[in-house]
């Protein structure tokens, strides 16, 4: 029994990023409320239907009273028909409502789009560019590095290129992935919230070697981010 309940266990987390709900940027805030908040209408919705479940299973169970008992044919309910098809458009219609206003806030762009990423010249661009196997980040200064280095508390710019087939740009606990597209520049803007150290990777199969598609993100001060930019 304890081996079915641990591999039960494995098949469920098996299927999670945990690192999504530890985020360090805004964007990935706005996500991880999301998880939460359609978690929460989630359980909600199973507790009522459980709970009934429970109930009519009691009230209708079979005894030896009500054993030759035929219910009532009952055609239709227009109180119950009316709730049981409101109810779910509701749930729906304030689960749609943040998820639809984020994802227009947070959706990054192609090249020559007329977005704020596009024309922020105060934020910090760099140019991404990922290839199997491995991603190279190119800075402002011309400085190429196989690693990520942020500062944290400014707005970056990833404009994101693939030199070959699909591959996906993913730091969870900066927000969602992004699909690298080959022939197609993507902009990607991020506010990192907070310093550390994250594992970045490729979140699209792209060949053999992908799960070795990987590159370490580091979030430091504007200062130290000057000194490492300046640094050869």
């Amino acid at each position: 029994m304890k081996k079915i309940l641990l591999l039960f266990t494995m098949l469920i987390v098996g299927g999670c990023q945990i690192r999504t709900l530890d985020p360090h940027s805004q964007m990935a805030d706005d996500q991880a409320f999301l998880i939460y908040f359609s978690f929460a209408i989630m359980t909600v919705v199973m507790l009522v239907v459980f709970s009934l479940l429970f109930r009519f299973t009691w009230k209708y169970k079979e005894t030896e009273k009500n054993k030759e008992d035929v219910p009532e044919e009952i055609n239709d309910n227009k109180r119950l028909e009316i709730s049981w098809t409101l109810i779910p458009v509701v749930l729906l219609a304030i689960l749609a409502v943040p998820t639809v206003m984020i994802t227009y806030e947070i959706s990054p762009q192609a090249t020559g789009d007329s977005t704020s990423a596009n024309n922020n010249d105060s934020a910090n661009h760099v140019h991404v560019t990922a290839e199997r196997f491995n991603w190279t980040f190119e800075y402002e200064n011309g400085k190429q590095s196989k690693d990520l280095v942020l500062p944290v508390g400014k707005s970056i710019v990833l404009h994101l290129q693939s030199a070959d087939v699909i591959h996906s740009f993913w730091v969870p606990e900066l927000g969602g992935k992004q699909d690298v597209i080959p022939g197609k520049e993507i902009l990607y803007e991020v506010t990192p919230g907070k310093t550390g150290n994250f594992l970045g990777k490729c979140a699209e199969f792209c060949g053999m070697d992908h799960a070795l598609m990987r590159f370490d993100t580091e979030i430091v001060s504007e200062e130290k981010y000057r000194r490492w930019l300046l640094d050869e």
